[in-house]
Parts: structure tokens; C-alpha cells; sequence
């Protein structure tokens, strides 16, 4: 099968994954593109400050120190 076939039958890749691997390690396009690795959850996108993180604890807490029974059954209804 061509590389010509390849790329107008986008399924016919999945049944030669060899030739796709070579065919991207040939690409000067891949190459040429900058490699670095993303990892967005290894911290925050905006900085927290102390006085944040203390109004987060407060709020935390206030709502821990509810009487969840007393309004249970304002909840349920």
C-alpha cells in the first residue's frame, strides 16, 4: 500500500501502524516542532495568596461547622 493510499483511507492506518510510525520519524514537519511536555495540573494556573487560601479554610470551616440536622429538612424538600 502507498503512502498516497494512506493518507486518503485514514482506517487502512490503523491496520499498518508500522508504516505510520516510520512515516512520522521521516516527517521534517514533526521534527521541526518544539518538545516540551504540558502538565497542567502540577499547579495552579493563578497563584493563591495567603489571604485566598485563609478565606478558603474560613469558608471551609464554616460550612464543616453547620448544623446540617437542623436543616435537613429544608434540604430534603
Amino acid at each position: 500500500m502507498t503512502t498516497a493510499a494512506l493518507a486518503l483511507n485514514p482506517f487502512s492506518l490503523m491496520m499498518e501502524p508500522e508504516l505510520v510510525l516510520q512515516t512520522m520519524e521521516r516527517s521534517q514537519q514533526l521534527r521541526g516542532l518544539r518538545r516540551h511536555k504540558l502538565r497542567p495540573l502540577d499547579k495552579p494556573l493563578i497563584p493563591y495568596t495567603k489571604e485566598a487560601l485563609a478565606s478558603r479554610a474560613a469558608y471551609d470551616a464554616a460550612i464543616d461547622a453547620e448544623d446540617f440536622e437542623a436543616h435537613a429538612e429544608s434540604y430534603l424538600n
